[in-house]
């Protein structure tokens, strides 16, 4: 069985993985204060030029959304996200578990329009009842975004201005970070954004780590005792040494960002493939996530032989599917769902 549903099955990168055994014997602190947890921080700001970056790791993508709503929004306020987002279909409510509500607006492809945002954020304030509604407090986004597509940096520019207009954060999440840095095309790197998010994190569980994620206060002004509160969250490892020393390996010698084009190499093949043979791709993506329309009695012959994701029904007789590639896929593998294609 070929497995191409998610971009984690895998563990870890092999380089990353001799670093867990070469430190496995080490006697260090618990909780992220050893050092290299310091090294992976010192690491990580300098890749996005702004040492005076506060950085801090968590064990997940669902837990670090969650821990950063907490510690962000004020009772009141909610988090503005696409409709699409990660945080409003696909984490359980984590969000509304911590007593806030996701705010939903329209999405283009994955992505919150810079004119979307100005048009809502204007008509809740324009609302004579608005203080008997939820306010919003920051805004999300995920780059590459929950359907592969990324963000210009104009606008992420255009989103900043906005977000700093209204005096809230814009809070991005980069579960996928590194198969949007290294993507043909892209105009944003990391510099960029740290220059316009007021939060991001660097995503680790699907870019070559077993689990974690490093979450960047790229200005230094991350809230007080933010180390209690994801502790308070159950996103604090006592081992934090585990996530310091992928993130070490990762962000040592640009594993990271080399590592990471192996997703869009592969990623590129399929959808070339799928081109050649005419199939329906419904979303161009240029990220690791290729999204397909199949015949339902088709998708059940691949499903014998493909492990693939189920995305959305497109009408009773056909559905959308993913094929997800990742820093471990393998030429062979890819070839071989390309045959079967």
């Amino acid at each position: 069985m070929l497995s191409f549903v998610n971009d984690y099955s895998e563990g870890a990168h092999p380089a990353v993985l001799q670093r867990l055994i070469d430190t496995n014997m080490e006697q260090l602190p618990g909780y992220g204060r050893d050092r290299y947890c310091s090294s992976a921080a010192r690491k990580i700001a300098e890749a996005c030029s702004c040492p005076q970056a506060q950085v801090f790791f968590m064990a997940g993508g669902t837990q670090t959304n969650q821990t950063i709503v907490s510690c962000i929004l004020k009772p009141w306020q909610g988090l503005v996200a696409a409709d699409t987002g990660h945080v409003n279909v696909h984490e359980a409510g984590a969000i509304e578990a911590v007593d806030h509500k996701v705010l939903t607006v329209e999405g283009d492809r994955g992505k919150i329009r810079p004119d979307t945002l100005d048009s809502y954020l204007e008509g809740f304030y324009a609302d004579g009842n608005h203080e008997q509604m939820v306010f919003p407090g920051m805004v999300y986004i995920s780059h590459p975004t929950e359907y592969g597509t990324l963000y210009t940096r104009q606008e992420l520019e255009q989103l900043s201005d906005i977000c700093h207009r209204y005096e809230i954060p814009l809070y991005l999440d980069g579960a996928r970070l590194g198969y949007g840095l290294v993507a043909p095309g892209t105009d944003v790197d990391l510099d960029d954004i740290a220059a316009l998010c007021d939060i991001f994190y660097i995503g680790g569980t699907k870019v070559g780590a077993l689990c974690g994620e490093a979450v960047v206060f790229p200005k230094g002004d991350a809230p007080e005792h933010m180390s209690t509160m994801i502790k308070r969250r159950g996103a604090l490892l006592a081992k934090g040494r585990l996530l310091g020393i992928q993130f070490d390996a990762l962000f040592t010698d640009d594993l990271y960002k080399r590592i990471s084009r192996n997703a869009i190499d592969t990623a590129t093949m399929i959808k070339e493939a799928l081109r050649e043979r005419g199939y329906q791709i419904y979303m161009d993506s240029p990220t690791n996530q290729t999204f397909v329309r199949l015949d339902n009695r088709k998708m059940e012959e691949l499903a014998e032989h493909v492990a693939f994701d189920f995305w959305e029904r497109s009408d009773a007789d056909h559905t959308i599917i993913r094929f997800a590639t990742s820093w471990a896929t393998s030429i062979e593998d890819t070839k071989a769902l390309i045959d079967l294609l």
